[in-house]
């Protein structure tokens, strides 16, 4: 359930830094193809000639090991493509689904935020108001205390609440079941990482204590809520927050997979109880609703003005050049400007994408998280190869 920062904000389950499986290559692989929106091929995909997206998944494929890579592309036009390489089910050795879903990790950190900041829009919960205010009592611990706490910087993961992922046992999640308070009991028998608002570090348990909020004010459950606000107010079709107990992908998908170990076979993730993310990571949508979801969101269609420029707001992600909002990051493109977006990361898949100012939009799957730092370069080069081309 992470993404990118100083020390690689990714969004799986895994500890913050250095928490990468080795990924083997898959035998066999079927490395290519791509489905049409709107327009015809490029010119260079009709002649035989891979374009710079399919290239780029090809090399995910063939080079980084990732069983498949799927990526859904909105150019300035507004025409979609999508894309694929590799095998949707290795024993199979099934075509990958064009579109097909996956578990989004982290990216259900920018619905929650959108939910939380909609609340702000009316007035029912204040940025600034302290985590007590909501949640009298309940946040406590070694340098960690809920009347010092800001919403603000739990969205903007300032502050200083530990993380509990590192601590959980990425292998045996598959069938392990967690209220929403067992990870933040667990986080909470750690020391606070810093004192509130002294600087960025992220951490799933601030999403934990934002879904917690939202159920307090709201008296619904945090899933609804991101369902009749967000999912259905712009018509995800195929995006949803997986109900308590299901570890099924409703529709057709890639499967996911991990490793138990550096030289262990992959193993199947792909049906797996994903409470461990809950409000932080649980969601599954498809590239193209994820591409529907941050263009909506940054076309104002979500949150009033106010709230949209005090989510844009970001402090610095170490010195990546990249900036952390309130649940929405800003990276530079390598054409110049920037892209927003999220990502995330959860045993089984890891997704990168983010949209531009100009409409533009991209978001890339692969069925397996990235081994190394190198090769989660090579999935953010897919992406700001599509944005810049």
């Amino acid at each position: 359930m992470r993404e990118h920062s100083d020390r690689r904000v990714r969004s799986s389950w895994r500890q913050w830094a250095g928490r990468r499986g080795a990924v083997a290559v898959v035998v066999g692989v079927a490395v290519g193809g791509m489905t049409m929106g709107v327009a015809a091929p490029p010119a260079a995909f009709a002649a035989g000639r891979p374009d710079v997206v399919q290239q780029g998944l090809n090399a995910l494929v063939r080079d980084d090991g990732m069983p498949a890579a799927l990526a859904s592309v909105v150019d300035r036009d507004g025409r979609t493509r999508t894309y694929t390489a590799g095998v949707g089910d290795v024993a199979r050795g099934s075509k990958v689904p064009g579109d097909g879903q996956v578990r989004i990790g982290s990216n259900t950190k920018t619905f929650t935020a959108v939910v939380a900041l909609q609340l702000v829009g009316e007035g029912r919960i204040d940025l600034d108001a302290t985590v007590d205010t909501y949640l009298p009592g309940l946040v406590r611990g070694d340098g960690i205390d809920g009347r010092r706490i800001t919403v603000r910087q739990l969205l903007q993961h300032t502050s200083g609440i530990p993380d509990y992922e590192g601590r959980l046992d990425e292998a045996a999640l598959q069938y392990q079941y967690f209220e929403p308070r067992d990870l933040l009991d667990i986080a909470l028998r750690y020391k606070a990482d810093f004192a509130p608002g002294d600087r960025f570090a992220y951490s799933n348990t601030n999403y934990v204590l934002a879904g917690l909020i939202v159920q307090k004010v709201t008296g619904r459950p945090v899933a609804e809520e991101i369902d009749r606000r967000v999912v259905q107010r712009i018509g995800l079709r195929h995006t949803y927050f997986p109900a308590p107990g299901d570890r099924t992908v409703r529709e057709p998908h890639p499967h996911g997979y991990r490793r138990d170990s550096a030289d262990g076979p992959l193993r199947d993730f792909t049906e797996m109880d994903p409470s461990a993310g809950w409000a932080a990571g649980q969601m599954i949508s498809t590239n193209s609703d994820v591409n529907r979801f941050f263009t909506a969101l940054l076309d104002g269609r979500l949150l009033p003005a106010a709230q949209l420029a005090q989510m844009r707001t970001t402090v610095p992600i170490g010195d990546t050049g990249a900036g952390y909002g309130l649940g929405i990051i800003s990276r530079p493109l390598s054409c110049g400007g920037v892209y927003w977006g999220h990502g995330g990361d959860i045993p089984g898949y890891e997704t990168r994408g983010g949209v531009t100012d100009g409409g533009r939009a991209v978001n890339v799957a692969v069925t397996t998280v990235p081994p190394d730092a190198a090769a989660t370069k090579h999935v953010d080069g897919v992406v700001d190869a599509a944005l810049c081309r």
